[in-house]
């Protein structure tokens, strides 16, 4: 029986939500249901006279999201779904409703020009939290900052035992290249920042004409331009049909990259961005095995690091 089903710890939560709910003044007008359950973590919905509120909770690999949240919505509360309540020690939050999902908003307008605002606006939230990194990771968010990933890099090498062994000689021969990359990245001088590392539609709501972010809980402390991996090569690059190499994704990558020219002094951000999309994959890989992702899956992100394809 998973955790999130545990009558026990259900009965724990839901007494918690309702305690939360009160306090704010609100009434619930239904039960609450729970439409989301994965091993890493759940989502459950009450309905209150205020509208819905969602409760998340974390396994203990992912609890420092509810640290992370409280941080960017004391900083960029414009960006997130209001934070109604927070247990930081058991990872728990409360949150206003978010709105529609992006995903479904673009599956039904045909139209991807809406990361054009959503790139730029995440961008500048990167920018703003720059200077709490060092919370941040006191907080427990991951630190994958360049001067360490290539280490991360060999060790992630040395715990996935079931690797083919075409890829791990491919693999173990990058050794090299992964601290050329991370050097040169240093090299161009942007701080290194919040990295949501699992930044796609999915993740992005629209309430009200504002695009929230939500699911922090893959995000790191790295290079800011690794969010492009997931984001360009694993999301937009594959456009509205799931082709992949549809769509020019130069505009968006254009559009994020704009926030920085005024902190990048001669910086060339577009070969800094080629090179973080290569390495970024290097750094979700190590990231979610941190966290307990799957090994198949690290394989694949491992292979785009190699060849830009799953």
């Amino acid at each position: 029986m998973s955790v999130w089903t545990n009558p026990l710890w259900l009965a724990e939560a839901h007494e918690w939500i309702h305690e939360q709910v009160a306090r704010l003044g609100a009434v619930a007008v239904g039960t609450i249901d729970q439409p989301h359950v994965r091993s890493w973590a759940t989502v459950m919905r009450m309905p209150t006279d205020r509208g819905d509120v969602y409760f998340k909770a974390n396994t203990a690999s992912l609890r420092h999201e509810a640290a992370l949240v409280t941080l960017l919505a004391a900083r960029r509360p414009d960006c997130v779904p209001p934070l109604l309540a927070v247990d930081v020690e058991r990872g728990w939050m409360l949150m206003a409703d978010a709105g529609t999902r992006l995903r479904e908003i673009v599956e039904r307008d045909r139209d991807l020009t809406c990361w054009l605002e959503i790139l730029p606006l995440y961008a500048g939230l990167q920018l703003d939290l720059a200077d709490q990194v060092d919370e941040m990771v006191a907080a427990g968010v991951p630190d994958l900052r360049l001067s360490m990933l290539p280490s991360k890099y060999e060790q992630l090498l040395d715990e996935l035992v079931e690797l083919p062994s075409h890829d791990r000689r491919r693999l173990e021969a990058n050794v090299s290249r992964v601290r050329e990359m991370s050097d040169e990245l240093a090299g161009y001088g942007l701080s290194e920042t919040i990295q949501h590392d699992d930044f796609h539609d999915g993740q992005v709501f629209v309430r009200d004409g504002r695009y929230l972010l939500l699911d922090w809980g893959d995000a790191c402390i790295s290079h800011p331009f690794f969010t492009l991996s997931v984001t360009l090569e694993g999301t937009l690059a594959w456009g509205l049909d799931d082709v992949q190499g549809s769509v020019d994704v130069r505009p968006f990558r254009d559009a994020y990259l704009d926030p920085f020219i005024r902190i990048a002094e001669s910086a060339d951000l577009d070969a800094a961005s080629e090179t973080a999309i290569r390495l970024g994959w290097v750094c979700r890989a190590v990231n979610a095995h941190l966290t307990g992702s799957e090994a198949a899956d690290t394989h694949v992100r491992l292979r785009m690091f190699l060849d830009g394809r799953p």
